[in-house]
C-alpha cells in the first residue's frame, strides 16, 4: 500500500523507499517459498489499488482478473528476492531481480503491460534525472536499491544497538546502497536542459472534450469530432483577434475523430474547416479502415493538401483494441466480447510527422507505457513527441494522472517536449525536464499554446536503448545463479 500511495496523483514519491525497505526486511533469509507468497501479497495489495480504474465501466471482474495475472510476476520477483537475499551485497542482487520482473512483465502476455513500473511512480522525484542515463530500467533499479539500502541501514542500525558492534560489511553495503543512486541522479542532471537546440515551436493542443463519460461516449462518435473542431475554431477567433500565438501545428488527442474522415465525407469537411480556420496542420486521431482492416490512426491534415502523413498505433491495447482469447472469455461472459466488436490492426512503423519547421514523434496513448514505442521516434528524428490520448473511458480515475507521469518520465529519458492531447483531459504540455508548463481539467473543453523547444541531441538513454535493462537482468541471473547453486552446494553439505 505504501509504494501504491508513492504514485500519481500522489506526489509522495519517496514513499517507494520504505516500501521497499519492509519488502526486503520481510524477505531477507527466508525460503523461496515463502518469498513466492509473500511477494504474491505485496503484488495484490500494491496492483489492486493502483489498477482500479480498469473496471470504472466493465466492473470487478476484468480488474481483479488483471491483478491476480499480473501478481504472479510480483510473486516470483519475490522468490527471487528471498534466494538472493543471503547473498553478500543483496540490496544490489534484489534490486535487479525486480527489474528483471517488470521487464518480463512489460513482454508477456499478450505483448506485456508495463503499467506500475517504479520509474513511472517517480516524475516528482529526486531520481528522475536518472531516466536519461538508461532508461525507465535504470531509473527503477535506483530506487528500489535505495529502499533495500535503507533495509540494511535499518538492520545495521538495530545490531549496533543490541550489540554495541557494527559489521563493516553490512554498513558498507547500506551506505553503498543509500549513496549511489543520489549520487547518479546528481551526476545525470546535467543531462537534463530545456535549451532550444533547433529553434522553437508554436504548438497548439485541443481538449474538446466528449459528451458523456464512460463507455458509451463512443455512442456520439461525431459529437466527439465537432466538439474538438469547435475548440479549435474558437481558438482560430482568439489568434486572429491577437489574444493567443498563432501556432505552426495543431495536435488533437487519440479517437478525436472516430468517423472515418477517409469513407466519410462530411468529417473530412470538419476537419478541413477547421484546419482552414486556424491555418495550421492538424495531427487527428481517426478510426481507419482499410483493406477490411481498423487501425487506430494519426493523420496529418494539412490546410491546403489534406491527409499527407499518417500513422497507424503499433501496440494496441490488448482486451480495450482487440480480443485475445476471444471465444473462451465469450463463454464466459458474453458481454465483455461485445464491446470489442472487431479487433484493431498494428501498425509496423513508427511514427513521426513533419510539420515543416518541426518533427513529432507520435506515442499513441497505451504505447506511452512502453520503452520501445518511445525511443524508436526519437531515433527516427523525433524533435518533439506527442502523447494522444483518449481517457474518456475511464471517468474521472486516476489513470490519466497515472499516464501523465509516463509523459513526465519519457520528457527526461529523451530530452524532449513531451505534448498530451486527450479527448477529456487532463492534456498537458511537458518541458524536457519533466516539468508540466500547463494543463488542462477534466471533462471541459480547452486549449492550450505555447513555444516550446525543440531538441535533437540524444541522451545516454535513448543510445543505449535496451542494453541497460539486458545489463540488469545479466545481474539478476547471476545473483540468482549464484544463489540457487550455493543452496545445492549447502543441500549436498548437509547430507554428508
Amino acid at each position: 500500500m505504501l509504494l501504491y500511495v508513492s504514485f500519481p496523483p500522489r506526489t509522495l514519491w519517496w514513499l517507494a523507499l520504505p516500501a521497499f525497505a519492509l519488502l526486503g526486511g520481510l524477505l531477507r533469509g527466508r525460503g523461496w517459498k515463502a518469498g513466492f507468497g509473500l511477494g504474491y501479497l505485496f503484488g495484490l495489495g500494491f496492483l489492486l489499488p493502483l489498477l482500479v480504474w480498469t473496471g470504472v465501466e466493465v466492473g470487478p471482474g476484468p480488474w481483479i482478473a488483471l491483478v491476480l495475472i499480473e501478481a504472479v510476476f510480483v510473486a516470483l520477483v519475490g522468490a527471487g528476492i528471498a534466494a538472493v537475499s543471503k547473498l553478500p551485497a543483496w540490496p544490489v542482487w534484489a534490486a535487479a531481480v525486480w527489474i528483471a520482473g517488470e521487464a518480463a512483465r512489460a513482454r508477456v502476455p499478450f505483448r506485456g503491460f508495463p503499467w506500475g513500473k517504479i520509474a513511472f511512480g517517480q516524475a516528482d522525484g529526486v531520481f528522475l534525472p536518472v531516466a536519461a542515463l538508461g532508461g525507465t530500467p535504470v531509473l527503477g533499479f535506483a530506487v528500489v536499491l535505495c529502499g533495500f539500502g535503507l533495509c540494511e541501514a535499518v538492520r545495521t542500525a538495530l545490531e549496533w544497538r543490541r550489540t554495541r558492534e557494527v559489521r563493516r560489511s553490512a554498513a558498507a553495503v547500506a551506505l553503498i546502497g543509500m549513496a549511489v543512486p543520489v549520487l547518479a541522479a546528481v551526476a545525470a542532471r546535467p543531462l537534463v536542459s530545456d535549451e532550444a537546440e533547433v529553434g522553437t515551436a508554436t504548438v497548439a493542443v485541443i481538449q474538446g472534450n466528449v459528451p458523456r463519460l464512460g463507455l458509451d461516449f463512443n455512442s456520439q462518435r461525431r459529437a466527439v469530432l465537432d466538439y474538438h473542431a469547435r475548440e479549435t475554431e474558437r481558438l482560430a477567433a482568439e489568434v486572429r483577434a491577437g489574444k493567443a500565438d498563432r501556432p505552426d501545428f495543431v495536435l488533437w488527442p487519440e479517437n478525436s475523430s472516430d468517423v472515418d474522415p477517409f469513407a466519410n465525407p462530411d468529417a473530412a469537411a470538419v476537419i478541413e474547416r477547421a484546419a482552414a480556420a486556424i491555418d495550421a496542420p492538424i495531427s487527428v486521431g481517426g478510426v481507419v479502415e482499410r483493406d477490411g482492416k481498423l487501425y487506430n490512426e494519426q493523420i496529418l491534415w494539412d490546410p491546403d493538401k489534406g491527409a499527407t502523413q499518417t500513422y497507424d498505433k503499433r501496440q494496441v491495447q490488448p482486451f480495450g483494441e482487440y480480443l485475445p482469447l476471444r471465444s473462451l472469455i465469450g463463454a464466459v461472459n458474453d458481454e465483455w466480447t461485445s464491446m470489442v466488436h472487431q479487433d484493431f490492426s498494428r501498425g509496423t512503423e513508427p511514427g513521426v510527422f513533419d510539420f515543416g519547421g518541426a518533427r513529432v514523434g507520435l506515442a499513441t496513448c497505451y504505447e506511452a507505457a512502453f520503452d520501445w514505442a518511445v525511443r524508436d521516434t526519437v531515433t527516427h528524428g523525433a524533435q518533439l513527441i506527442s502523447v494522444p490520448s483518449n481517457n474518456a473511458t475511464f471517468d474521472r480515475s486516476e489513470m490519466t494522472y497515472q499516464q501523465l507521469a509516463m509523459s513526465r518520465v519519457r520528457a527526461v529519458e529523451h530530452s524532449r517536449t513531451v505534448t498530451v492531447p486527450v479527448t477529456s483531459g487532463v492534456s498537458a504540455i511537458i518541458m524536457p525536464d519533466g516539468r508540466i508548463s500547463q494543463k488542462t481539467g477534466m471533462f471541459v473543453a480547452d486549449s492550450l499554446v505555447q513555444k516550446v523547444p525543440l531538441r535533437s541531441s540524444q541522451t545516454p538513454a535513448t543510445k543505449l536503448g535496451v542494453l541497460p535493462e539486458i545489463v540488469l537482468l545479466l545481474v539478476a541471473a547471476g545473483g540468482l545463479g549464484w544463489a540457487i547453486g550455493a543452496g545445492v552446494r549447502g543441500r549436498r553439505a548437509g547430507g554428508v
